[in-house]
């Protein structure tokens, strides 16, 4: 084994691979910055809101008043530098930084791929990604034709985990026996044409999506990796994304994901792609730059540095990646219903949660009392998300607290009556209101202080 393992870091294999993904990588990454900035949503979710929620560990992050936007440019700037190759291992460190600080900004905002796509970013800094077709070649006079095999291998293996995780949280009874949520979400696609108003409110419909679904992830990157099906896996990979896109306002994900798959093509599709770009930049007069420039001295293959350091470094990413999203299994509840150890864990439109929460602020020596107007201090999808997560319950009734102690109140105290309905189930008492919020602590501790599931959900 430590032979084979040995053999397999020697091995080598073309660049082009890695270059076009570098190149669509940081290309759409930009286009998604600019996107946010064309819609407002840098204002509207990072500067009008009053208080933010944060992530566990990660109080310190926040928005930056109007320097947000610079932090935004920072990002879109250092992506396309990415995907030009152009100062690489400088803007793929900027880009993870900058993205992954504006990740962090407002756990409201969470998705799973801007997850992935933090992970991804990581993982570039330490790939040659710039070893062929890129600005740096022109820079140091040289391009490299191969690269090690395991830095194109190890972005198949993150997406390969992204899309079998995702099919492994889809055995559960919810998704499979009762196809929720799709049977709620997809008869409300009624304007579609031609199947809104038929297909999409059939009860065989919302089953036969439920289990093509978790099929796919599972199946999607064997498919991938082997040569005889993978036409075949693309083309179902385009169909199934673009169809989702269609569906679900779920922005750039389908996109991403699609581009991202072309990773796992020979490397000859690869040199196709790059000639074709050449081709144009000869017509834009970039030949000097792309061409075959007798000045860019081609060499066989690129060699990393720093790989004894490089190794470890992805054993851990990886074995953390494997093992992170069972966490859940050190918690006694249901999953889905107290959401404890549901981030980051590849578990994606497996819920239809829907809550309310009124919170009361008492003073202990009195017991004189009212009610919290939620509209005074969040906005309408911070509400819609606090009312149903019981992290975000827990930290905006310690701000509540705090900002009512700093107003002059005295011996403050905040309960929360709160209800939500899970799948489909009737709504039904989530937070115990006799419990005060503001003594309990954020932690990794189960929360005593949510209420039991009165149902049974079973799966992974």
């Amino acid at each position: 084994m430590k032979l084979n393992i040995k053999t397999y870091l020697k091995q080598t294999t073309s660049a082009a691979p890695l270059a076009v993904f570098r190149l669509c990588f940081g290309f759409m990454m930009c286009l998604s910055i600019v996107r946010f900035w064309y819609h407002g949503w840098i204002d509207s979710f990072y500067i009008q809101p009053k208080f933010h929620f944060s992530y566990y560990g990660f109080e310190f992050v926040k928005p930056l008043g109007i320097y947000t936007y610079l932090l935004f440019a920072v990002c879109g700037i250092s992506a396309i530098a990415v995907a030009l190759g152009f100062k690489y291992r400088l803007a793929i460190i900027t880009f993870f930084l900058s993205f992954t600080y504006i990740e962090l900004m407002d756990k409201t905002t969470y998705l799973n791929h801007y997850y992935f796509i933090s992970l991804l970013s990581f993982i570039m800094i330490f790939l040659p990604a710039n070893a062929h077709f890129s600005v740096d070649n022109i820079f140091r006079r040289k391009t490299y034709q191969n690269i090690p095999k395991w830095s194109i291998d190890s972005i198949k293996l993150l997406l390969g985990i992204v899309y079998f995780y995702a099919g492994l949280a889809k055995l559960n009874s919810d998704w499979l026996f009762r196809a929720m949520p799709l049977k709620i979400w997809l008869p409300s696609k009624y304007d579609l044409p031609f199947i809104g108003e038929n297909l999409m409110q059939q009860n065989w419909f919302h089953f036969a999506m439920s289990w093509s679904g978790m099929l796919y992830d599972l199946c999607i990157p064997f498919l991938l990796l082997y040569k005889k099906t993978r036409w075949f896996a693309f083309a179902i990979v385009v169909v199934f994304h673009v169809f989702t896109r269609i569906l679900f306002p779920i922005g750039m994900f389908p996109f991403i994901m699609i581009v991202s798959t072309l990773i796992f093509f020979e490397a000859d599709f690869h040199q196709k792609i790059i000639a074709f770009l050449k081709r144009i930049l000869n017509q834009l007069s970039f030949r000097k730059h792309f061409g075959n420039h007798p000045k860019l001295a081609v060499i066989s293959q690129f060699q990393l540095k720093n790989k004894r350091l490089i190794i470890p470094v992805f054993v851990l990413f990886f074995s953390i990646q494997l093992v992170f999203p069972f966490r859940y299994l050190c918690y006694p509840n249901e999953l889905f219903w107290t959401e404890e150890g549901y981030r980051f864990s590849w578990r994606v439109m497996l819920m239809e949660k829907m809550g309310i929460a009124t919170f009361k602020i008492v003073n202990k020596e009195t017991g004189s009392f009212f009610y919290v107007d939620n509209k005074d201090f969040l906005t309408p999808f911070q509400e819609k998300q606090m009312s149903f997560q019981p992290d975000f319950i827990l930290e905006y009734a310690h701000y509540l607290g705090d900002h009512f102690m700093a107003q002059g109140h005295k011996n403050v105290q905040v309960f929360v009556e709160s209800y939500v309905a899970l799948n489909g189930r009737l709504s039904t008492a989530y937070i115990n209101k006799t419990v005060d919020l503001y003594a309990e602590k954020e932690s990794i501790k189960p929360k005593h202080w949510i209420l039991p599931f009165k149902d049974d959900i079973k799966g992974l």
